[in-house]
């Protein structure tokens, strides 16, 4: 029997792969902030919320850049 993955624990994982890329990147713009630091506020506020998904779109076309 295959073991039941939700859609959450994908995004997740996905997410997880995604960050790795931009973690860095990010935390060398911020100084004295953190990508998880941004995630908290994110779920809250639409300007942090923004930031993320912009962040997070970089790392998805870069992740692209690296499989072609």
């Amino acid at each position: 029997m295959l073991p039941i993955t939700s859609n959450h624990d994908l995004q997740s994982s996905g997410d997880e792969e995604l960050e790795s890329l931009i973690r860095q990147d990010y935390e060398r713009c911020h100084p004295g902030d953190t990508l998880d630091d941004l995630k908290r506020p994110a779920a809250f506020s639409k300007e942090d919320r923004g930031l993320l998904r912009d962040w997070m779109a970089i790392a998805a076309a870069y992740r692209k850049t690296l499989r072609d």
